[in-house]
């Protein structure tokens, strides 16, 4: 198959990300309604959309999510008759989390009622750093192009990172909490506690590779961490500051050693730590920059994360 004849679908940001570092972006003739990098993306044909909307509380959000999860609906619904439309070769879901994108039973279910074309599924299952270079260079095999050179790229870009804080003891590495959701109360897991440790800090609560887990408040303020990072999942900066300022209007919050020094930071989670693909390893240097500003700075700071 020539790349001329290929049509790929994308219903996950993260894997719209790594088609076009592959130089793929040609490729896709369609998207989610979620993805929006590389900007070029932008004017594609939407294939799914939310049945819930993002503009409510966290908390209502949490609930309606548990509930349709429950009820065994995705959380995305397809747009079979723009797929059908599109006629695509290739289909890229996930399977790692059926709160981040269209559940891989819905997309074979909507694909089964193609005669024409039956699309080859391509279903992404990144838990850890690892697993996104092997995804792209999955990616690329399937679409017979090179990975080689971006793969070097990126691991050389976290060699940078781990050489420049080598010197580093032990009390200069910052015990970090990462919060990916804040009613309820959750800490970031999956491959964020190992960009943590990678980037000089001590990850605290979660496990790295396993799913992200529920943090009681009082946990929280007893373990009182040196750094608290806010990176909510599908939310931008602007979003981000006003889910924090939720949790910084309780009473114990003034206590905390990382709100009286100041370390305490809002990130756009949604362009870079809830999306497992390239720009991962920009989120490692965020990580470097807000965790050692004495030793990093890449000019990520005012649009990537500011200071609380």
């Amino acid at each position: 198959m020539t790349n001329s004849n290929i049509r790929i679908v994308s219903l996950i940001p993260s894997a719209t990300e790594i088609l076009a570092t592959l130089g793929l972006a040609d490729a896709i003739v369609g998207r989610s309604h979620e993805c929006d990098y590389p900007p070029e993306i932008k004017n594609l044909p939407v294939c799914t959309q939310a049945r819930l909307s993002t503009d409510e509380p966290s908390g209502n959000i949490h609930a309606k999510v548990n509930d349709l999860l429950q009820s065994a609906l995705s959380i995305y619904q397809i747009k079979t008759e723009v797929l059908e439309q599109l006629q695509p070769t290739h289909i890229l879901t996930q399977d790692q989390c059926d709160v981040c994108a269209v559940s891989l039973p819905e997309v074979e279910k909507a694909v089964a009622n193609f005669v024409s074309t039956s699309p080859k599924i391509i279903s992404l299952q990144p838990n850890l750093i690892e697993d996104v270079w092997a995804d792209i260079e999955q990616v690329a095999h399937i679409f017979n192009v090179d990975s080689v050179k971006i793969l070097e790229n990126l691991e050389a870009r976290v060699k940078i990172t781990q050489q420049k804080i080598q010197g580093l003891s032990l009390n200069e590495l910052p015990k970090v909490a990462c919060i990916e959701w804040t009613d309820p109360l959750m800490t970031a897991a999956n491959w964020i506690p190992e960009l943590v440790n990678l980037a000089g800090g001590q990850s605290l609560f979660s496990v790295p590779g396993k799913p992200s887990v529920l943090l009681e408040w009082d946990t929280l303020i007893a373990t009182n961490p040196d750094v608290i990072i806010f990176m909510p999942c599908g939310f931008d900066l602007i979003r981000t500051r006003k889910e924090a300022d939720l949790l910084t209007q309780r009473s114990e919050w003034q206590q905390l050693h990382a709100n009286q020094t100041g370390r305490v930071y809002i990130t756009d989670g949604n362009a870079y730590f809830n999306r497992p693909g390239p720009r991962l390893v920009d989120s490692l240097e965020i990580l470097a920059e807000m965790l050692h500003p004495e030793i990093f700075d890449y000019g990520y700071k005012g649009t990537a994360w500011e200071v609380l």
